[in-house]
């Protein structure tokens, strides 16, 4: 977890009330949203393998992040345990595309679209031959100012609008786009929203996270502490 404050409503992957199933928090120290997302500093990733460790003694099956841009963190995370790790939804992207008829690229909703670089794409496995677009909050007042801000309070009203006109200029822009991922761990709350606004499937994290559990359930218990 990056080290917040700001509020995480239900659907919200931090939110322990999202998932069915137990899940498990360790908040890194120092990882804000502003050093995470658009400074992208790399001194931060010790400390995210050091959590990862941690995550694995205590016993849990599989391990995410709740920031999509640590998906530059990919591999070294996932060398780091034993255990699969999934730093980021943007991982759904060459999947969903294979999902799409010829000629149809994948729309990504991103927290900040100026801060999402080639580095992001190539941790998440998303080669030049995926075609994508990209689209960003950072156009609008709420939601990007509140999360990257550290904010206490969100209007969640007034950032589920912004959700819902983004993608609909996306997608009004880009007619190619036949599906949608969610960059963003903070995004999931508004996605039936985005899919009944657009009628495209809509991927996010909660996506990914429900997916894994699935995978490692009927195995092996948590290993004790």
């Amino acid at each position: 977890m990056l080290d917040t404050r700001f509020p995480r409503i239900l659907g919200d992957m931090g939110n322990a009330g999202t998932f069915d199933f137990p899940v498990r928090y360790h908040r890194v120290p120092g990882a804000s949203p502003a050093r995470v997302v658009r400074q992208g500093q790399r001194g931060l990733l010790p400390a995210f393998v050091e959590g990862a460790r941690f995550l694995e003694q205590e016993g849990v099956r599989a391990i995410s992040t709740n920031c999509g841009f640590l998906a530059k963190f990919q591999r070294e995370l996932a060398a780091a345990v034993s255990v699969p790790v999934f730093t980021s939804s943007l991982m759904l992207v060459p999947l969903v595309h294979r999902m799409l008829p010829p000629g149809r690229a994948v729309g990504i909703l991103t927290v900040d679209a100026s801060s999402l670089r080639a580095e992001h794409f190539a941790g998440a496995g998303i080669g030049p031959e995926t075609p994508t677009v990209v689209a960003g909050l950072e156009t609008e007042k709420e939601f990007t100012r509140v999360l990257l801000d550290d904010l206490l309070e969100l209007d969640v009203e007034a950032a589920r609008q912004e959700h819902l006109g983004v993608a609909r200029r996306m997608i009004e822009a880009h007619p190619e786009v036949g599906a949608i991922v969610l960059e963003c761990t903070n995004m999931p709350p508004y996605r039936a929203d985005i899919e009944a606004v657009t009628g495209l499937p809509v991927f996010d994290i909660t996506t990914l996270v429900r997916m894994l559990h699935d995978a490692v359930r009927h195995g092996l218990p948590p290993r004790p502490a």
